[in-house]
């Protein structure tokens, strides 16, 4: 590519960068308390913008199972979402590791 190219190519990415700014994802969970009376579907809500760190692609599996126990299973909803606070706290806590190993290389 030649180098005017370059320099076009470069100034068409800082537009961009510009006009879709990079939403900055908080590094620790949101404090944010669990109702008393909470659905399955609020609760994967609140959980996702507590961690909201966490690539939601990758949970979808597993809250996708949580939500199918309740749904098909007929399992209490209590249970399945005191399960998936400890999934979601526990794919944070290797979030953690995974960033902490980041940076110490």
């Amino acid at each position: 590519m030649s180098e005017a190219g370059q320099d076009s190519l470069i100034e068409y990415a800082e537009f961009l960068a510009d006009r879709y700014p990079v939403e900055e994802l908080p590094s620790t969970p949101l404090d944010i308390a669990r109702p008393d009376k909470e659905s399955v579907v609020a609760a994967i809500k609140r959980l996702s913008t507590t961690y909201a760190m966490l690539d939601k692609q990758a949970l979808l599996h597993e809250t996708s199972t949580f939500m199918m126990q309740h749904v098909m299973q007929g399992r209490d909803a209590v249970e399945v979402i005191d399960d998936m606070e400890v999934y979601f706290k526990q794919q944070y806590e290797q979030f953690y590791l995974r960033q902490d190993s980041d940076t110490d290389t």
